[in-house]
């Protein structure tokens, strides 16, 4: 393409389990924006915890959780930043609530299996939640309610990063 289509800012959601993929490729989307010339912000749900250090886990929590930095993420968009968010957010309420909040809002579900995230695992935290160290675990104790219709659905599964990247690129260009 020799002319680059000029992109609507929009809150990119990205939301799966814990080792679906999620964070490494929102991370990877936000330079390709940057380098085509729009204005991005990136919030990962591990940095902004530390914003808000006394979040806790419960259902309750969560959903607060995910209301404010999706009112965040609202009004970066609404003066026309890319917003690129990472957060397990395993509620369909609390994802609806930030969609209605949100001019342009584009749900980016990671749907790599449970077992493959479980594989993937570095810091052991699902095993953790299996033996019963870990509570309210996505996934192991706690549910996930995976998006009905999502406006992009990536298995990360046998793709590489730059496949999920490329797909998440294409998607913005051709709506």
């Amino acid at each position: 393409m020799s002319e680059e289509k000029k992109l609507k800012p929009a809150v990119l959601w990205f939301t799966g389990l814990s080792g679906s993929g999620k964070s490494t490729v929102s991370e990877r989307v936000s330079p390709v924006l940057k380098e085509r010339g729009y204005r991005v912000e990136h919030l990962d749900g591990d940095a902004i915890r530390d914003i808000f250090p006394k979040t806790g886990f419960s259902k309750e929590d969560r959903n607060a959780h995910i209301k404010r930095v999706g009112y965040l993420a609202s009004r970066l968009q609404a003066h026309g930043v890319f917003v690129i968010g990472s957060f397990i957010s395993p509620y369909k309420e609390s994802r609806d609530f930030v969609r209605n909040l949100c001019e342009d809002f584009v749900e980016i579900y990671i749907s790599t299996p449970l077992e493959e995230c479980e594989r993937r695992d570095v810091k052991g935290l699902y095993e953790k939640a299996r033996d019963g160290e870990i509570t309210q675990f996505t996934g192991i104790d706690d549910p996930y309610e995976a998006p009905e219709n999502p406006e992009l659905e990536i298995d990360t599964t046998d793709i590489t990063v730059d496949e999920a990247v490329e797909r998440v690129i294409q998607y913005l260009e051709e709506r």
